[in-house]
């Protein structure tokens, strides 16, 4: 009984002989700090540019013709194909021409008949002014003679106004085109009775529309009013009332604004009901292929020149509702500095606040870099923007 609380103490030992042993041993190293990462950088762009605005509007027709008769009768004719494209002065429509012809016919006979009538009257008016002087016929004689003749040259001068009219007459039994332009489909069949003349009762026959160029008519906000005009005030002419403010143009199916034009009217009012007021831009339209009644969206200077910095859209990143891009000083450390992004031009971000010119931003491998943290910057140079300052709004 005395030999086992030996027998336990010589256990114990036996079981911390290993942890002393693996005390004295030396602890293996630990392991080292990853490399920064490597980050491309590169330094803000800065050009002129200028911010657009974007519009949606309707295309209508510089010129826009209905083409109805100034004459009643039958149409005899017609002598185009239906929205084909016709020049200023060719032969749309016949009306059948007999009638007027004889209606000139009676004039210029009625007009030959006075003009006899008139040589009588001067003749007898002559020989009245000797036989007076003659004291052969009273004054009374010669006074009548003196009528007669101003009647004469009355009806004359009558009958001649009567031929003119006849031979307009005439001249209207053809409609020709007073536009160039696509014409639609004809309202009236030959054979059909058409009603002419001035009053709202005269028969439609067809619409004639311009197409080169062609307009297009957009709506904006008092907002926007206020601030072109502003500018305009200051020499800075935004509003294109003159002719001088290049616009561009996409149609519903392109991606890019392919189509210049420019601004050449602006209204004078604002509509009541809507608050926005109307302006109107010129293209060409060789190839006709716009045509009036067409949405296409339109992209209009929104502001003078002004000087900006740029930065690939990639290099902004967002807090909430905070955007920053991460600069690299001259320690290597990512470094957050907040800015106020602005339009994207060709590509690239403007910065309108909270970045310098000769800040070196990183534009590649912002995911794998966490402000504050060293990196290992490779500077390179980005690729310019087009020429030209293009700017629309996001």
């Amino acid at each position: 009984m005395q030999d086992a609380p030996r027998v336990r103490l010589a256990a114990v030992c036996l079981l911390l002989v290993p942890g002393l042993a693996a005390c004295g041993q030396s602890q293996p190293p630990a392991a080292s700090a990853p490399p920064p990462p490597t980050v491309t950088v590169a330094r803000p762009i800065e050009r002129g540019v200028v911010d657009y605005d974007e519009y949606v509007g309707r295309f209508v027709a510089v010129n826009s013709v209905e083409v109805r008769a100034r004459v009643s009768g039958y149409l005899d004719q017609v002598h185009f194909r239906d929205g084909q494209m016709v020049k200023e002065g060719d032969l749309l429509f016949t009306i059948d021409r007999r009638p007027f012809q004889n209606a000139l016919d009676q004039a210029r006979a009625n007009l030959a008949q006075a003009q006899a009538n008139l040589a009588y009257a001067e003749a007898d008016f002559k020989r009245g002014q000797q036989l007076v002087r003659d004291r052969t016929i009273t004054e009374q004689v010669f006074e009548q003679r003196t009528q007669a003749l101003r009647s004469a040259q009355a009806a004359v001068a009558a009958n001649e106004a009567a031929v003119r009219q006849a031979e307009l007459d005439l001249q209207f039994t053809e409609l020709r085109a007073p536009i160039s332009g696509r014409i639609g489909d004809r309202r009236v069949s030959a054979g059909n009775l058409v009603m002419g003349g001035t009053a709202a009762s005269t028969t439609l026959l067809a619409t004639i529309v311009s197409l080169d160029p062609i307009r297009l008519e957009f709506t904006f906000d008092e907002a926007s009013y206020l601030r072109y005009e502003r500018f305009s005030r200051t020499g800075k002419e935004v509003t294109g009332r003159e002719g001088s403010v290049m616009v561009d143009l996409k149609l519903i199916d392109e991606d890019d604004f392919e189509h210049r034009g420019y601004m050449d009217f602006v209204d004078n009012v604002i509509d009541r009901s809507s608050g926005t007021i109307r302006g109107r831009a010129v293209f060409a339209n060789p190839n006709g292929m716009l045509i009036p009644g067409m949405f296409a969206r339109i992209r209009v200077p929104g502001s003078p020149v002004y000087q900006a910095l740029l930065v690939p859209d990639s290099a902004i990143g967002s807090e909430q509702v905070r955007k920053y891009v991460l600069v690299v000083g001259p320690d290597n450390t990512a470094t957050p500095k907040y800015v106020t992004p602005g339009p994207v031009v060709d590509g690239q971000r403007v910065i309108k606040a909270g970045l310098a010119a000769n800040d070196l931003v990183i534009v590649d491998g912002l995911m794998r870099v966490r402000p504050g943290q060293k990196v290992n910057p490779q500077e390179r140079k980005p690729d310019a923007p087009k020429p030209g300052p293009q700017a629309k709004a996001e």
